[in-house]
């Protein structure tokens, strides 16, 4: 059942995106800001994480998690470190992914040559 909620609701949120990038004139840049912040909002309400709970994956792969995964390292490191917290939270909390995005785009660029037209 894990697997069905995941994917259902992975899907709705992409379908939900895709139908505001219609709609809308919103550029990409925005609309990917605008989840970040959104899950950032809905983590410092406490909504998100009842929700991740119930999608697994589905809830914390979107830019929804990553904004929910920037405001609970926020949240921590200011528990711990104090205001400076605020500066240090979300690079400790998100370094993991975003090393792993910038290491496999590395190896994805040496690995697929650009085709140049002559």
């Amino acid at each position: 059942m894990d697997y069905v909620n995941a994917f259902w609701v992975g899907g709705l949120i992409c379908a939900l995106v895709q139908i505001l990038m219609e709609k809308t004139k919103m550029l990409p840049g925005r609309i990917m800001v605008l989840l970040v912040c959104l899950g950032a909002v809905l983590g410092a309400l406490q909504i998100y994480q009842p929700f991740a709970d119930f999608a697994g994956a589905g809830a914390s792969v979107p830019l929804l998690g990553f904004g929910n995964t920037l405001w609970k390292g926020v949240k921590e490191a200011i528990d711990n470190e104090g205001f400076m917290g605020i500066f240090m939270g979300g690079f400790k909390a998100s370094a993991i992914g975003i090393s792993a995005a910038l290491i496999f785009s590395y190896i994805a660029s040496l690995v697929f040559q650009p085709q140049t037209k002559k």
